[in-house]
């Protein structure tokens, strides 16, 4: 068996570069695909250093103030008492993704130090984990409980292959989680089942690939869809921005529409 690395692909299929130019290619920062993520769920696996200096991973729930993470920890447990003694810590989140693959879902680390919320942010930080996380109302005033702030300082957001970047603590702090990508699905999989035509025109003539056989879209967000397009010479992705960022998920229909005319009159 003869072992390859990235530079030698092997038999992995070469993706074919688009031949076109791409007419709005915009899509998300990090930062905004990194607020989404931590939105999207509540679960996380919580990285902390033992008084050995050990890494110790733990599953844990969260809420969010703002985009910090706010964990309900026991001094019970380990990674409480870790934390009460090292502040450093980190959180990994996968978003809810329906991937096969598990590599191929979308995924943040949020890294940084732990502290007490105290004052008006102990009571914002309390609400906002019994938003997340209603079974806690059970626990959460025990005195063995501790609420803990995550103050971010470095952000990595991973989209599947090839697709990664960091974002920085202030750029994460000022983004806003994206009102399309949570409850698209249904768009997704309307667009797919009966509006196929409109998604291969829109490859061909607004996502820079005028080969295209075939175009699925794959995700939806404030500024566009992504395609997963299918041609003679391999498969690739590509993007279909809209003429302007949405608002809402309300607006996703018309979006679509508006791209659907602009592709078929292009």
């Amino acid at each position: 068996m003869t072992n390859s690395d990235h530079g030698d692909p092997g038999d992995a299929p070469t993706v074919p570069p688009p031949l076109a130019e791409i007419v709005n290619a915009t899509r998300p920062t990090a930062a905004e695909e990194a607020r989404t993520v931590a939105a999207s769920t509540n679960t996380g696996t919580l990285a902390t250093l033992t008084k050995e200096g050990d890494p110790w991973a733990s599953f844990v729930t969260y809420g969010l103030v703002g985009g910090s993470p706010v964990l309900c920890l026991s001094h019970m447990a380990e990674h409480g008492r870790n934390l009460a003694r090292d502040p450093r810590a980190s959180i990994a989140i996968v978003a809810p993704d329906p991937h096969i693959d598990p590599l191929a879902c979308t995924r943040i680390t949020l890294a940084g130090y732990v502290e007490r919320p105290e004052g008006e942010e102990l009571a914002a930080a309390r609400e906002a984990h019994l938003a997340a996380v209603p079974a806690a109302h059970v626990y959460i005033d025990f005195s063995d409980f501790t609420l803990w702030v995550l103050r971010v300082q470095r952000v990595r957001w991973v989209g599947g292959y090839g697709r990664m970047d960091s974002a920085t603590a202030e750029d994460y702090a000022e983004a806003l989680p994206d009102p399309v990508t949570p409850s698209a699905a249904r768009a997704i999989a309307h667009l797919n089942d009966d509006h196929a035509d409109a998604l291969l025109a829109m490859a061909r003539k607004l996502g820079g690939f005028p080969d295209a056989t075939a175009a699925t879209c794959v995700g939806a967000d404030r500024y566009g869809l992504d395609l997963d397009v299918t041609t003679p010479r391999g498969r690739a992705m590509t993007r279909a921005g809209y003429l302007s960022p949405l608002g809402s998920a309300d607006e996703l229909r018309s979006a679509t529409v508006a791209l659907a005319r602009a592709a078929q009159s292009s």
